[in-house]
């Protein structure tokens, strides 16, 4: 839910977010295809239990064909609402038959990211020492720059909200900044946590770090600058891989949701990526374009078992 300018933009963002849930389910494994909605709206004013029913309404004439629930600018809660109307919803509140928040286990999954990238690149996972920039303090974002200091990193964030950016400052002990020039800090990992197009013709030559990984939906505003980032010597973590830890989390639940089978799941984005950073180096090939094709291989295997009568 935004209040995008049009709904020409609207659309535009629609799909590319459809697009980038479709590979996103066929890397994580998921018998899944990608779909989304947007709400044309700003959250902090246009909310109402009546768009949420209306919402619910149009998903239940999908048939279940299309499953839906909580992301940016929304809440568990909202769908409370929608679940009057469909009953094709996941990421409910605990309380009404969901798995809860997913914010976590999406940070969790970036963490795994973050340590595949770590290794390939320096040969040691830990974050000990490192400085992570985390753009982006939202459900995430929050619980992302939580592990970092945990795990010893040093931390530098920054969020629009500066409210938000106080309290976790306090909280976490991070170092705030710009919300305007984090893409600049120098850092060993970028963590764009907020909304996409990060990384775009205005700010790929400005990056001063070694690493990108986040939970960010379409952190390049097109694929070519998957090339531009590999020229200069910065390894990037698709986000579509790094960010699947809550879609594997409410995909669980529609076959009886099991924390440790989630959990090991979301584990294994250590060594998917793992492997697509060796192979995009021996193959002198963007992260990107590797990942791609295995996502493509996988869509086409199973749209071919598909075609089997039963």
């Amino acid at each position: 839910m935004l209040p995008y300018a049009s709904e020409d933009a609207a659309l535009t963002d629609v799909l590319r977010l459809s697009e980038g849930m479709t590979y996103k389910a066929a890397a994580a494994g998921l018998d899944f295809g990608g779909g989304k909605t947007v709400v044309i709206g700003d959250p902090a004013t246009d909310k109402s239990e009546a768009l949420f029913r209306a919402l619910g309404r149009f998903i239940q004439t999908l048939n279940g064909r299309y499953r839906t629930g909580e992301d940016v600018g929304t809440s568990e809660s909202d769908f409370v609402h929608s679940l009057k109307e469909t009953r094709y919803l996941v990421g409910l509140p605990k309380a009404f038959g969901g798995s809860g928040d997913t914010g976590d286990n999406t940070a969790f999954g970036v963490m795994q990211a973050m340590h595949a990238a770590l290794m390939h690149r320096f040969k040691s996972p830990s974050l000990k020492g490192r400085r992570v920039a985390v753009q982006g303090l939202g459900k995430v974002g929050y619980h992302v720059a939580r592990r970092a200091v945990e795990e010893g990193a040093t931390v530098v964030a920054a969020d629009i909200n500066p409210h938000v950016v106080g309290r976790v400052a306090s909280e976490l002990g991070i170092e705030p900044t710009d919300p305007w020039a984090v893409v600049e800090t120098p850092c060993d990992v970028l963590a764009p946590c907020a909304l996409g197009n990060v990384v775009n013709r205005n700010t790929v030559d400005l990056l001063r770090c070694e690493i990108i990984v986040g939970s960010a939906n379409n952190q390049l505003e097109d694929d070519t600058l998957a090339d531009r980032l590999r020229e200069r010597g910065i390894l990037y973590a698709p986000d579509f891989i790094a960010n699947a830890g809550g879609l594997i989390q409410v995909a669980d639940e529609i076959h009886g949701y099991n924390p440790e089978r989630v959990r090991h799941q979301i584990e294994m984005i250590y060594d998917v990526l793992l492997a697509i950073f060796q192979e995009a180096d021996e193959r002198g090939l963007s992260t990107t374009t590797v990942a791609l094709e295995h996502v493509r291989r996988r869509l086409d295997t199973i749209h071919a078992i598909h075609r089997i009568r039963s």
